[in-house]
């Protein structure tokens, strides 16, 4: 789960071009949106194009979005629990 977590963060910074940020800046249990990273709706639409093409696995309840989101933790545990590739 580390390394999920760890390649989640380069992928984050990778898809939303964070250039001053590195992974190690990444809390893994802070939130993505608001006061953790800051990031906003424009990013949300990249997180889930990234776990589409790079994890196969398709959001089909956009408002379950919200929840995945919440932190890279959360999100490498979603990930792994529902990855097809």
């Amino acid at each position: 789960m580390e390394d999920l977590v760890l390649e989640l963060k380069k992928e984050i910074i990778e898809a939303l071009n964070l250039e001053d940020v590195t992974p190690e800046d990444i809390d893994a249990d802070a939130p993505l949106f608001g006061s953790g990273l800051g990031l906003d709706s424009i990013d949300a639409l990249e997180l889930i194009v990234l776990i589409e093409k790079k994890y196969g696995i398709k959001l089909k309840d956009p408002s379950k979005s919200k929840e995945v989101f919440m932190s890279v933790n959360i999100m490498a545990r979603f990930i792994a629990e529902n990855r097809t590739k």
